[in-house]
């Protein structure tokens, strides 16, 4: 299975008075702009993932969503709370289901849980690998199972290579 851990698009800075929730905090037409880009360059790379699920929050919702129309995804991207917290592998497996060889599943987060997250796949505790994941960035790790220290990097994509 590929796990492709996909950083929310730009959403500016936080503005209390704009958004007294943070988590309603959209994201920009930068934002926007930058996530198609990133959302084609994984559709030329095929890298089309089967499932998309997503924090709920605004931000990585609507990354989610402009994954979802730039793919022409059949499934619409589905909310999962553990996206929103510290990893937790368990939580997570509810959502991913069993392992399936060829699958390909985008989590679609927040920093520093999704580098934490990573960190966790592939070594084992999120103190194991320091990771800059810039927003729009996807991680790709090929997963066995959905248990630390399994994971193997496959690649590492940052915004800028999508020009």
């Amino acid at each position: 299975m590929l796990i492709l851990l996909i950083r929310h698009a730009d959403a500016g800075e936080r503005d209390s008075a704009k958004w007294p929730d943070d988590r309603d905090r959209p994201l920009t037409s930068k934002g926007r702009k930058t996530q198609r880009r990133v959302g084609r360059l994984l559709d030329k790379l095929d890298l089309v993932p089967d499932l998309v699920l997503t924090s709920p929050w605004q931000r990585a919702s609507q990354t989610a969503a402009i994954l979802a129309e730039t793919l022409a995804l059949e499934r619409p991207p589905m909310p999962c709370e553990p996206l929103a917290a510290d990893p937790d592998l368990s939580r997570l497996a509810d959502f991913v289901g069993e392992p399936v060889t060829n699958a390909t599943i985008a989590l679609v987060g927040h920093s520093p849980w999704l580098e934490e997250l990573a960190a966790i796949l592939l070594g084992g505790s999120t103190t194991a690998l320091r990771i800059d994941l810039p927003k729009s960035g996807v991680i790709g790790i090929d997963l066995g199972e959905l248990a630390a220290g399994s994971g193997e990097l496959r690649f590492f994509v940052r915004p800028r290579m999508a020009r």
